[in-house]
């Protein structure tokens, strides 16, 4: 195996069963709250299964994921050499987003006050901020590439999905209607379960990879001897033949 080959496999990260659960209960709670709307079932029924209601189980779902990010993020901060300040700072920005999804309305009251209804200005308003973040954590790895890659890929995808796509919902709920509304928020709320699901995974991948990659694969750093020892292995899937 030459080298191109060697820095080939080490970049190739199987994905882990759990990973695929995740996303396939992400997409069920997205597509039954879209169902629930579409058909117009009762509040009673709609709105603790709705896609986007405050507190509902898709929006906990998700707020979940990141919180159990924040959560791992933090633990691994402790233990990675010269990593406190970059894993601290993914604590605190999955944190924030947890409680943002899980129904704070804090982030709602702000965009009301300087937005009012209207979705241009509140795109105009939401993407520098979210831009931002990403560009703080780009800067606090700016020495280290140790895993920013995939964190960060996962944290703009979100972005996109909750500030892009939140966007286009409102758009087109405004032209062509609820239907056409319920339809486009579907896609919003599901990309922003599926890219939380790939962040925590990110999350996980740097400060336990023990806990998501079987020992013998060729993804092994030196700092990995630092990282959370957890014992349990996922099981993952595995290309054809292999």
């Amino acid at each position: 195996m030459n080298s191109q080959d060697r820095r080939s496999a080490r970049r190739r990260v199987p994905v882990p069963t759990a990973a695929v659960v995740l996303a396939g209960v992400a997409v069920t709670l997205e597509f039954v709250g879209y169902v629930l709307r579409v058909s117009g079932a009762p509040r009673s029924i709609a709105h603790p299964l709705s896609m986007d209601a405050p507190f509902s189980v898709a929006r906990m779902f998700v707020a979940t994921l990141f919180a159990a990010a924040a959560v791992a993020a933090l633990l691994g901060s402790r233990g990675i050499p010269g990593r406190r300040t970059w894993w601290t700072a993914v604590a605190v920005l999955a944190a924030g987003i947890a409680s943002v999804k899980a129904g704070g309305d804090v982030h709602v009251r702000f965009m009301h006050a300087v937005a009012g209804t209207d979705p241009v200005r509140g795109l105009m308003i939401s993407a520098p901020i979210a831009l931002a973040a990403v560009a703080w954590l780009w800067w606090l790895s700016r020495n280290e590439r140790r895993d920013r890659r995939r964190i960060l890929t996962a944290l703009s995808a979100y972005g996109a999905a909750s500030v892009g796509l939140s966007f286009v919902s409102s758009v087109v709920a405004a032209t062509w209607g609820s239907s056409a509304g319920a339809t486009a928020t579907f896609f919003e709320e599901s990309g922003e379960a599926l890219t939380g699901v790939a962040f925590l995974f990110a999350v996980l991948l740097g400060v336990a990879p023990r806990l998501v990659l079987r020992g013998e694969l060729p993804l092994r750093r030196e700092a990995d001897a630092h990282t959370l020892d957890v014992p349990v292995v996922l099981p993952v899937r595995t290309e054809p033949g292999h």
